[in-house]
């Protein structure tokens, strides 16, 4: 038994999994989250430090015996940047998918800045341009980044330039390393004289930018598709800047529903419609509604389900457009006149015969009445309940006759 899973838990495997299983389950997860993907970038450092000390034999040790409490014990807290050790396990330093320079070779990238944009499916139909104002860290053109004047910023004697400190405290038989923030340069690993800092940029060696991008969503993209801006995120002195990434969420629609390139609707018409032809029309996802002619004589059933070819969404490529289904809803008229039913009884089929039953059979008369209050609930009951094991979606709100 192992003193905590946390680790294992994060590469989603199992405490006794081999170092070949371990790589496999990382590889998996970290190409899953990893920033220029799109992901979560804390959630992608977290996965590839627990995957740096299992993959260790010496720190998987002592986190299996003692847990995290055990690494920090023997300062193991540690470790290299996440996005190197990506790249070393699985090739890069161009980029997500490897290739150029290894990243070890030149200026570490400074992290990615992701927005996440909610776009309506009119929008992905149709494309748009929009623009996303942000603001950003860039160099201080005054001091070129330095902070202060030339050989004004030296290395801190107290952290010796590494921005933090460490304490040893002792804790019976054993010695507890601890690791702080060094309060002489709080953390920057550098010491400046007030009076030789940057006037522009108060010794930061950045200051603030606003910058206006211009986006542009091509048709067809889809949820989960991401733009990316390469070096527009935070500058900072001895880094390449990182990307901004804009990810895409496509909205909810209330009248279609969309399946790759094909889309989804239905509609209502009147029994008259159903029965003896007529028109509906669909108010499609840009300038155009769609007049659809039902010929006399074509009858048609509820829940019938129908297509209009290429009217779907457009690919995202060539924009080839993808099918229109729709499902069709006939509503029954609440009253009819008794008068008239003899000109019904003319025009539609005959009535069925009630079936016949052997001589032992009672034959009695009954009534149907609406449901009272408790039957509606009920009912309502049930169905929801039915729904729930059929995993059934609900249906998108009918287009307007």
């Amino acid at each position: 038994m192992v003193f905590e899973t946390k680790y294992y838990d994060l590469l989603e495997t199992s405490p006794d999994a081999s170092d070949a299983e371990l790589k496999k389950a990382y590889r998996k997860k970290a190409l899953r989250l990893h920033p220029d993907k799109g992901g979560d970038p804390e959630l992608f450092k977290e996965v590839t430090h627990a995957y740096e000390v299992l993959s260790d034999p010496q720190k998987r040790s002592i986190y299996d015996a003692r847990g995290e409490a055990g690494l920090s014990e023997q300062g193991g807290m540690g470790g290299m940047d996440p996005q190197d050790l990506f790249s070393q396990l699985f090739g890069g330093g161009g980029g997500f998918f490897g290739g150029g320079p290894s990243r070890q070779n030149g200026p570490r990238k400074g992290k990615d800045l992701v927005h996440r944009v909610h776009v309506s499916l009119e929008d992905l139909y149709k494309g748009k341009t929009t623009k996303l104002a942000l603001t950003r860290n860039v160099i201080c053109s005054k001091c070129s980044g330095r902070g202060g004047k030339e050989g004004a910023v030296r290395s801190c004697d107290g952290c010796h330039g590494r921005g933090v400190k460490v304490t040893l405290r002792q804790l019976g038989p054993m010695i507890q390393q601890m690791q702080s923030t060094c309060g002489d340069c709080n953390g920057t690993g550098e010491i400046i004289n007030n009076k030789d800092k940057c006037r522009n940029c108060n010794g930061k060696k950045t200051v603030s930018e606003k910058k206006m991008l211009e986006v542009h969503i091509d048709k067809g993209m889809s949820g989960g598709q991401h733009i990316t801006f390469a070096g527009e995120s935070d500058q900072s002195p001895g880094q390449t800047p990182g990307d901004v990434v804009i990810v895409i969420e496509e909205k909810p629609h209330e009248r279609f529903k969309r399946q790759e390139t094909n889309l989804w609707t239905e509609v209502e018409i009147d029994l008259l419609t159903a029965l003896g032809g007529g028109q509906f029309a669909i108010k499609h996802l840009d300038d155009r509604a769609l007049v659809v002619n039902l010929l006399p004589g074509e009858v048609v059933k509820e829940g019938e389900l129908k297509v209009i070819a290429g009217e779907g969404m457009p690919s995202l490529r060539h924009h080839e457009p993808g099918d229109l289904f729709v499902k069709i809803h006939v509503t029954f008229p609440e009253h009819i006149d008794p008068s008239v039913i003899p000109l019904l009884e003319r025009a539609l089929p005959p009535r069925k015969a009630l079936p016949k039953f052997d001589k032992h059979t009672v034959m009695e008369e009954a009534s149907l009445s609406d449901l009272d209050a408790r039957q509606q609930r009920e009912q309502h009951a049930r169905r929801d309940d039915a729904m729930d094991e059929d995993g059934e979606e609900p249906r998108v709100q009918c287009a307007q006759q």
